[in-house]
């Protein structure tokens, strides 16, 4: 919604600063979304052209004495310009260097054209954004006054305020709703403007008929009145100059009129050309296959939902929303109807959303507007009509019955202390709901408070409430902060959320960037990762290629790195964490970790560096992240098994499984298969892993959330190699697993460091060494009892894995 200074203290009678209104709008509810004050044109002035002569080295430029007046020190100033209308005498608009002309984008200053110096530009309207009109300069009258502002001169001084308004609102769709919250906020006095009724010279010759049948009503009342003899054409220059600086393109005198009016009182008119309309008008259903050419100038099919204004041809207007080209009035116009309706909101909503037209009536109408107001905004866009275009008008005939339901609310003054903790007076809760136009009988602690019409969103206790919180402002609701209690106070996130928040940061740890991708991805590519189910199709997709639900979060991480690529960003590190599913049954849905990593894009940073060997990406990459992040969201790291391949999609030699035993997997990991990266699309190399958060068994809930005792030892940790030569199937997980369960409690850490095969080592063997940490606990351990461990953690690989300890 928008409107200018100017217009709101039309209705609002104030000596507050423009900033003042601005951050009252914003607290009373009516939030700013911009201000135009206007300050781009400032420097702009009017200029006489003394002289033109042609360009010395330019057919099409000329070079221009201009006399700007005393901002010029009496000095004529040289400017060379290219418009076809620069001439000698004339009066125009001069920018001078420094000022920022926003047609253009650019900020003038002292240059040279073609070797002659400019000290500024002459101006055209499309460049200062005042008009459409760029093939010449801004041509004034010869008395405009040489020297002063052109934005005062033209009345474009005037800010421009532009605000969101919420659903509710439907009275601050007009100027004098938005004046009567400042006024009621203690900003001014609210101008009250009660139209006067304008007499009739005769009966409408035009009835109005409502035939809905035994159907629900779409129209409530209507208001029609005749006026002759009128002359139609352009608008006086307030009127235009008004509807140009909030954005809207002055027609004619009579459409302006019905343009002010919606903008001015929320009310949306209508107006025909009498002799345009054939016959009576009849409000009702649309027929079936009926089209309208309405006034956008495109032809509209109606059916029996839509409610339409008809005549004798058929519909000449789409009720509350769009007027038709047929019966618009134009210069030729001389007897023109008026109509000022109420429409049924919904009805309105749901046919603008169907064709698709967002108008002006519509954005009002479906809102809700004052319907008390009807009758007084047909007499009032009379009013205007005769003051501006002259005419006789009719009598009102008016069908149907504007019906208002009273409410009356039953008010205790206490609920403001109970809703919103605000301790007030009742005289000032009064004061405000009386300027707010609230009607309030009683004293004391109950009272009746009735909603004016215009005020629809009315309901109940809770919004007087919060009519007197906005109005006397949210900053006057006392700090009060909550009881604590004395219990402890329990988790606000669930598991999920926090294994969900975990896993982020530790992948954001790892220099991964989040990406949020589609949860939609073709057939082929769903099929291709487990899924492409009937069930998990699309019953009306949003793109062909965006036909299933994800079985895997892969595909589009794959995409959104190989959109990097060809943009020149190769070396990619993406996470997501979200949902992807295997069926359409809840429990076949899981929150995924999925990671990808593209070309040289390591854990250590991306792309080359001098100081070492540039390497792509590689499976114990995504391996390390997968396990980062399942030790993140609390798997237990000493149970998790890594095995080796993994699903279809990853190179069967280079991609392993994560998982606690072979009942529960918890994620993979690896290089992705060629013809899958054919299959997206994509180039290599590329590594990805993705983890299910939910496959994590919970841990076991402590009797506190205290950090246990650290336990640090005063002896020396002693480390044993051993190498033992095995069967070349035999993995080195289990090994190491091995190893570490021959005592748990004196053994703190196993790791391999060497694998080999070749000479030396018998074929299908090969040799796996592991580095065993010994951590003694009560004492120093002796040689003794350090070889009868490390023999029994010999017997024991040898037991389990059958290898024999390497020579």
């Amino acid at each position: 919604m928008k409107f200018t200074l100017n217009w709101l203290k039309e209705h609002l009678d104030t000596d507050a600063s423009l900033d003042e209104i601005v951050t009252k709008l914003t607290m009373i509810g009516l939030e700013v979304e911009s201000v135009d004050d206007k300050a781009v044109l400032a420097p702009y002035v009017i200029a006489r052209v003394l002289d033109a002569q042609q360009h010395p080295k330019a057919d099409r430029l000329r070079v221009c004495m201009v006399d700007i007046g005393p901002s010029g020190d009496g000095k004529p100033i040289q400017v060379v310009c290219g418009a076809p209308n620069a001439r000698a005498g004339m009066t125009a608009v001069f920018g001078p260097p420094g000022a920022y002309v926003p047609g253009k984008n650019i900020t003038l200053s002292i240059s040279k054209i073609r070797d002659v110096e400019s000290r500024g530009m002459m101006i055209s309207g499309a460049e200062i954004g005042v008009s459409d009109d760029h093939d010449g300069i801004i041509e004034l009258p010869a008395d405009a006054p040489i020297g002063q502002s052109y934005a005062k001169y033209a009345g474009l001084d005037d800010a421009v305020i532009d605000i969101n308004l919420t659903p509710n609102r439907p009275d601050c769709t007009g100027v004098s709703g938005i004046a009567r919250d400042l006024a009621a906020a203690d900003l001014g006095s609210f101008k009250e403007r009660t139209p006067k009724v304008i007499k009739g010279e005769f009966p409408c010759p035009v009835s109005v008929t409502l035939d809905f049948g035994q159907t629900h009503p779409l129209c409530p009342a209507f208001a029609l009145r005749l006026v002759r003899g009128v002359k139609n054409g352009p608008s006086p220059e307030w009127l235009q100059k008004r509807l140009k600086a909030i954005g809207l393109r002055p027609i004619n005198t009579l459409v302006d009129i019905t343009n002010f009016l919606t903008y001015d009182r929320a009310r949306p008119l209508h107006v025909f050309d009498a002799r345009k309309v054939k016959g009576n008008l009849v409000v009702r259903r649309a027929n079936n296959g009926e089209q309208l050419l309405a006034l956008d100038g495109k032809t509209y099919t109606l059916d029996n939902a839509m409610c339409v204004i008809a005549d004798e041809n058929g519909p000449e207007s789409l009720a509350g929303i769009m007027g038709g080209e047929h019966s618009g009035c134009d210069e030729n116009t001389t007897d023109v109807l008026i109509e000022s309706a109420l429409w049924d909101p919904l009805n309105i909503a749901q046919t603008g959303r169907k064709l698709g037209i967002n108008s002006d009536a519509r954005y009002r109408f479906e809102r809700g507007v004052d319907p008390n107001f009807m009758v007084p905004g047909l007499e009032l866009a009379t009013q205007l009509v005769i003051e501006l275009c002259g005419g006789t008008p009719s009598e009102v005939t008016i069908a149907g019955k504007v019906e208002t339901i009273e409410k009356v609310i039953d008010f205790p003054t206490s609920e403001l202390k109970r809703l919103a903790g605000l301790d007030l007076d009742f005289p000032e809760m009064r004061r405000v709901l009386q300027k707010l136009g609230f009607i309030v009988v009683g004293q004391g602690g109950r009272v009746k408070v009735s909603p004016p019409s215009w005020r629809p969103d009315i309901e109940g206790k809770a919004d007087i409430v919060e009519e007197i919180v906005r109005i006397v402002g949210v900053d006057r609701i006392p700090l009060t902060p909550f009881g604590r209690g004395d219990a402890p106070r329990k988790p606000v996130l669930t598991m999920a959320q926090v294994r969900t928040r975990k896993a982020k940061r530790a992948l954001a740890g790892r220099g991964m960037t989040e990406a949020v991708t589609w949860s939609f991805i073709s057939k082929p590519q769903a099929e291709l990762f487990g899924g492409g189910q009937k069930e998990l199709a699309l019953a009306n997709p949003i793109a062909a290629e965006l036909s299933d639900m994800r079985p895997s979060l892969i595909p589009g991480l794959t995409a959104a790195a190989q959109r990097n690529a060809d943009r020149g960003f190769p070396d990619t590190a993406l996470f997501e964490v979200g949902q992807i599913f295997k069926g359409d049954t809840p429990e076949d849905q899981f929150m995924a970790t999925t990671g990808v990593r593209r070309a040289l894009a390591k854990p250590a940073g991306p792309g080359r560096h001098w100081s070492g060997k540039a390497e792509n990406a590689d499976a114990f990459d995504v391996k390390a992240d997968a396990l980062a992040v399942l030790i993140a969201a609390g798997a237990p790291a000493q149970a998790l098994q890594v095995v080796p391949g993994g699903p279809a999609w990853f190179h069967p030699g280079r991609s392993g499984t994560i998982q606690i035993g072979p009942q529960n997997v918890l994620g993979y990991f690896g290089e992705l298969h060629p013809r899958t990266l054919e299959a997206l699309d994509a180039e290599g190399p590329l590594v990805a892993f993705e983890v299910i958060l939910e496959r994590i068994p919970e841990g076991k809930a402590k009797a506190t959330r205290a950090k246990p005792v650290l336990e640090l030892s005063q002896f020396q940790p002693v480390t044993r190699d051993f190498a033992f030569v095995v069967d070349r199937a035999v993995k080195a997980g289990d090994v190491v697993r091995t190893a570490q369960a021959v005592d748990r409690k004196l053994i703190t850490g196993v790791s391999v460091f060497d694998v080999y095969e070749g000479a030396g080592i018998e074929a299908g063997k090969k040799s796996i060494a592991i580095a065993v940490t010994i951590q003694p606990r009560d004492k120093t351990m002796t040689e003794q009892e350090i070889d009868a461990l490390s023999a029994k953690l010999v017997a024991e690989v040898s037991k389990r894995t059958g290898g024999v300890l390497r020579g």
